[in-house]
């Protein structure tokens, strides 16, 4: 049986008669799975050493009857009190020295080794008592690894750690002082054991060092998964072991974290409160979507989709009716095999008290429980069909994790982002109904990427701040054989210790493919620069390069404003086979629309269709079908372009969207 729809479920937050009122909504709502348990560690261990499952257990037989099945979830996330009272040594300590306290969740170090005994101890206990139960077919890891960890743990354990991991990278204590130019401020090391943690400083920080810090640290994220995925690896061999991501979340490489994984999981929030992050456009939530099928390049579960209001100390708009099913088909559409809906009912108590699910406080169903009831009525038949199918992009963008550490330490223009780069790329192909992938650029060790270059058209690398020679081959190389390469500014700037480079002008050994080069920048901080491309008249923002083009390079766009007026902005340059572009500036909206859709031409990479602003067409295929989804993201009628040979298989009159709606077309 193939499972498509579920709910994340709390059933140790009410009274046990109402469990199965839960379990008889959740069949008839069509939910086919829960996940539980995430969060229960000290209901799983009420006392060191002695467990409990017996209400776990009744909660997975019950909702078993009804034909559900149970995903668990390890509760690494939320270590109970009683232990972090014997072992207050447990705790993070943050960069100022202060030790993070009990009541939050990942209230915890990962290096800790104690710690670490009672992880495996209890993962072991949950699989063996587990492992024949044939209502419980998988299991997460933690919680959102790195959710809470913004601010990373620099305890004595994780500086211990941190100078094993970077003996073993380096070698000897004079090679990291190359490395990281300690000659710079007197910051020489004689052994390891003097490296502290980067803590907050009296004045400046060693990049080289905090770029070490944070591949370290992902490191550490990766081995405390990877320790509970062996576990379960070993004693529940029929069981899928996966963890839900988070997006564009940065503290772990998920790259990295997906091959310790079946399949991986997301978090889909496309309306959170600003505590979080500013509410997204349905071109954000996209994004979201496509870069975390990128970490498999595989479909995908959605272990929790919003289902309601948002929102811990302050709320977000509550969903208006149909914007939860049109968010619902957006994950389906780009790639989801099943969407698990968070969460079944609001709680009363506690941090996430308005963070509301499809049922309300009182427990009663209403307008969420119905419009969901119906979304999945609707396309629950459908999805057997569609298993495994994803997007096939003509179009990638280039994702590094370990470009967005060193742009993130020192990103030079106060609002430079790498991520927010890469979503501005993908907003624009978006915006023209043009799918897209997003790439792997190279893992927190610098290697080199698994994926293939060479299935793209358009292949556009923003921001590649950090470079080695073996990525400076394969650009080469992808562009000669044919490829289309943009690079933006802030190419070839620093090796892969973060250290910048001296021995040419950038963007370094790409200054051939790219046929010029750039002796001078400006920093826009305060101020913007107009740029004509095409006869036309834009704003382009944060960053000006000002480019020698080599003799045969085609000037795109030229500055219009400031001292290097009439200056190249944008180039072109055929090299080999192919063409590379050279972008000296982030380009406004209006300028990287305009950008992306001559590109696109000039590659041959054609829109899936016209449409109406406010609706998304997205098409995901498998080796039994093709289907193109038409999803109307507005409260206003909208229309689009039916491409010729395509069935309508979900929906009303072809061509024209009601309010939210979503039609589906075979073929």
């Amino acid at each position: 049986m193939n499972i498509h729809f579920g709910a994340d479920y709390y059933p140790e937050h009410w009274p046990e008669e109402r469990w199965e009122t839960d379990a008889r909504l959740m069949q008839e709502m069509g939910l086919q799975v829960v996940r539980m348990a995430e969060f229960s560690w000290h209901k799983l261990e009420p006392e060191d050493g002695r467990f409990d499952f017996t209400w776990l257990d009744r909660a997975i037989a019950l909702l078993g009857k009804y034909g559900i099945k149970t995903v668990i979830g390890t509760p690494s996330a939320a270590p109970p009190a009683w232990m972090i009272a014997a072992h207050p040594e447990i705790l993070p300590t943050d960069r100022e020295g202060r030790t993070r306290g009990f009541g939050g969740r990942h209230h915890d170090c990962q290096s800790n080794e104690v710690y670490r005994a009672y992880v495996r101890r209890m993962v072991t206990e949950e699989a063996e008592h587990y492992r024949d139960d044939p209502n419980v077919i998988g299991w997460q890891i933690d919680n959102e690894l790195g959710n809470s960890h913004g601010d990373l743990c620099h305890c004595e354990s994780c500086r211990r750690a941190f100078g094993k991991w970077l003996q073993k990278k380096y070698g000897s204590v004079d090679a990291l002082n190359r490395a990281w130019g300690t000659a710079f401020w007197s910051q020489e090391y004689n052994s390891f054991d003097e490296i502290p943690t980067p803590r907050i400083t009296v004045c400046g920080e060693n990049p080289s060092q905090m770029l070490d810090w944070n591949c370290f640290h992902s490191d550490l994220i990766l081995d405390f998964a990877s320790m509970q995925a062996e576990i379960l690896r070993r004693i529940c061999p029929g069981k899928f072991i996966t963890h839900n991501f988070m997006g564009f979340s940065e503290l772990v490489d998920y790259y990295d974290l997906a091959e310790r994984l079946d399949f991986v999981s997301h978090d889909q929030y496309p309306c959170l409160p600003d505590e979080f992050s500013p509410s997204r456009s349905e071109a954000g939530a996209a994004a979201a979507l496509d870069v975390v099928r990128s970490f498999k390049e595989r479909s995908y579960w959605i272990m929790e989709q919003q289902s309601g209001i948002t929102g811990w100390q302050t709320m977000s708009r509550a969903p208006e009716p149909g914007q939860l099913s049109a968010w619902t088909m957006q994950s389906i559409a780009h790639g989801a095999d099943c969407v698990v809906f968070f969460r079944w009912r609001v709680y009363r108590y506690g941090t996430e008290q308005y963070w509301h699910g499809i049922l309300p406080h009182s427990g009663t169903p209403g307008r969420r429980y119905e419009e969901l009831r119906d979304c999945i009525k609707s396309a629950g038949p459908l999805m057997d069909r569609m298993q495994g199918a994803v997007p096939r992009a003509q179009a990638g963008i280039l994702y590094s994790f370990r470009q967005n550490y060193a742009i993130t330490i020192q990103p030079q223009h106060p609002q430079l982002s790498y991520t927010g780069q890469l979503q501005a790329w993908h907003r624009a192909l978006y915006g023209q109904n043009i799918p897209v992938d997003f790439v792997q650029g190279g893992t927190v060790h610098g290697d080199l990427p698994h994926a293939d270059f060479s299935r793209y058209r358009l292949l556009i690398a923003p921001l590649q701040y950090l470079m080695t020679p073996a990525m400076e081959e394969l650009f080469t190389a992808y562009v000669k054989n044919g490829g289309t390469l943009v690079l933006t500014m802030r190419t070839g700037v620093k090796d892969e210790n973060n250290v910048c480079m001296t021995d040419r002008e950038l963007p370094g050994r790409l200054s051939e493919a790219a046929g010029l080069e750039v002796r001078d920048y400006d920093c826009l901080r305060g101020t913007d620069v107009k740029v004509t491309f095409e006869g036309k008249a834009y704003t382009a923002v944060k960053w000006a390069d000002l480019i020698t083009p080599s003799e045969d390079t085609e000037v795109l766009a030229e500055y219009a404003g400031g001292w290097y007026a009439g200056t190249p902005c944008i180039t072109s340059h055929r090299f080999g086979k192919g063409t590379c572009v050279y972008v000296g500036t982030e380009p406004g909206p209006e300028l990287m629309e305009a950008l992306t859709a001559k590109l696109c031409a000039e590659a041959g990479i054609l829109p899936l269709a016209k449409s109406d602003r406010g609706v998304e067409l997205m098409q995901k295929e498998n080796a039994s079908g093709s289907w193109l989804f038409a999803i109307n993201f507005t409260g206003e009628t909208k229309h689009f372009e039916v491409p010729a040979g395509r069935t309508m298989i979900l929906g009303s009159a072809a061509d024209t969207l009601g309010p939210y709606e979503t039609q589906i077309f075979e073929g």
